[in-house]
């Protein structure tokens, strides 16, 4: 069976086959679609062995070619082209990573009209990610109407968060129209536990995960389970991020909200982008939102880049240390998406001032360019430190295999 992966951002398309049979699925071929609705759309497609299959296009930059990419629909369209080209095998499935399930959906599910339409209703909690998913979705089923399409949320690995992190203190007549918090990266999360079971080793019981990339999240496990997680009702909470300010004081939106002039509709929208685009490490720095960017101006003495690292890496070590002292200890700390798994001095910087706490990082291995799973905690440590690369669409399509499976 082939499984086609859709892996959905703001302006890219990420997209991968894999062969499921025997054991995990195969990745069988890798492509995405960015800067889509920008000026200069790239698309990039490649096989397991890294061979550039993406058809001729001109050349923008290496293993990456120019493409017609206005908008997402004209994007799909080149994925489709893409997986259904000479020479490809049949798709059997497609899976989709979906942010936000809203108060309905718990668990990942074939798409239905009526797993649609919750899809619809939970619009009012991810008015940023869920339309453009929805939209995708409805156009891939449309183009690939004989093959069952399943939805994968980032939510559903911290289903098993107890109440007391997911109620938040506000009337209950909105905790039981489904506020609370759900927690995001789960998908990730989940493939991290999955890796650290395959190497052999016993699972540590009391583990964070600190997923830091664009996004950032940090969740607290016990025995491979979320029972906390930074992220809350959206993804826009938690620690700071990007694009995103993390954790702030409700009074602070209000106070923005205010300022702003125009309709209420009017406000509500720019507030919404502010805290969504416009803030987080890009309004600390001053720069785009790239953190070895960023690393560069805070080394030519630029000070808002200096602060804005400060804030970043506090904002995580605070969360590190908060979890350590809920769960008595901590057992691992692991680092995973862009940033914690290829930027050494962030690992660096959010790990100082912990060892007298017992948590203590090698600077040899800490800095090795190695790939795949690694230990990086020095040999006396009392909490192992590990780096490990996430992989979502791998988990999208064991879920998708394991519904096929079960008949779904």
């Amino acid at each position: 069976m082939h499984i086609l992966v859709i892996n959905s951002g703001s302006s890219s398309i990420k997209f991968s086959v894999f062969e499921a049979g025997e054991g995990e699925p195969a990745s069988l071929f890798e492509g995405e679609v960015r800067g889509i609705g920008g000026g200069r759309p790239e698309f990039e497609f490649r096989d397991a062995a890294g061979r550039d299959l993406s058809g001729g296009r001109s050349a923008v930059s290496d293993g990456r070619s120019a493409v017609e990419a206005g908008s997402f629909l004209e994007a799909i369209g080149v994925v489709v082209g893409a997986v259904t080209g000479s020479g490809m095998p049949g798709v059997d499935a497609v899976g989709y990573r979906v942010v936000h399930p809203g108060a309905r959906l718990d668990r990942h599910v074939r798409i239905t009209d009526e797993v649609m339409r919750d899809l619809e209703e939970a619009v009012v909690f991810a008015p940023l990610h869920d339309p453009s998913a929805i939209e995708m979705i409805r156009e891939m089923m449309e183009k690939m109407p004989e093959v069952p399409h399943y939805a994968c949320f980032d939510t559903v690995f911290h289903e098993t968060m107890p109440e007391a992190a997911t109620a938040y203190a506000i009337p209950m007549e909105y905790r039981e129209r489904g506020v609370r918090r759900y927690g995001f990266h789960g998908l990730s999360c989940e493939s991290i536990v999955r890796q650290l079971q395959a190497t052999g080793i016993s699972l540590p019981k009391r583990m964070v995960i600190a997923h830091l990339g664009s996004g950032c999240s940090v969740t607290a496990l016990v025995e491979g389970r979320s029972v906390d997680t930074t992220m809350g009702l959206t993804p826009t909470g938690g620690v700071v991020m990007g694009t995103r300010p993390g954790d702030l004081d409700p009074g602070l939106v209000l106070y923005l909200l205010r300022q702003m002039e125009g309709d209420r509709k009017a406000a509500f929208g720019a507030v919404e982008k502010m805290l969504n685009h416009d803030a987080g490490m890009v309004a600390l720095s001053g720069l785009p939102n790239d953190m070895r960017g960023v690393r560069e101006a805070a080394e030519k003495g630029d000070a808002r880049a200096k602060l804005a690292l400060e804030i970043f890496t506090r904002s995580v070590r605070k969360v590190v240390g908060g979890f350590l002292a809920l769960m008595g200890g901590l057992d691992a700390i692991v680092f995973a998406g862009g940033i914690g798994e290829h930027d050494v001095r962030s690992r660096t910087e959010i790990l100082g001032g912990l060892e007298e706490l017992g948590i203590l990082v090698n600077a040899t291995l800490n800095a090795a360019k190695e790939h795949g799973v690694r230990e990086i905690s020095a040999s006396e440590s009392k909490t192992m430190i590990f780096v490990v690369p996430t992989k979502e669409d791998l988990m999208i399509a064991v879920h998708v295999d394991r519904m096929v499976q079960a008949g779904q």
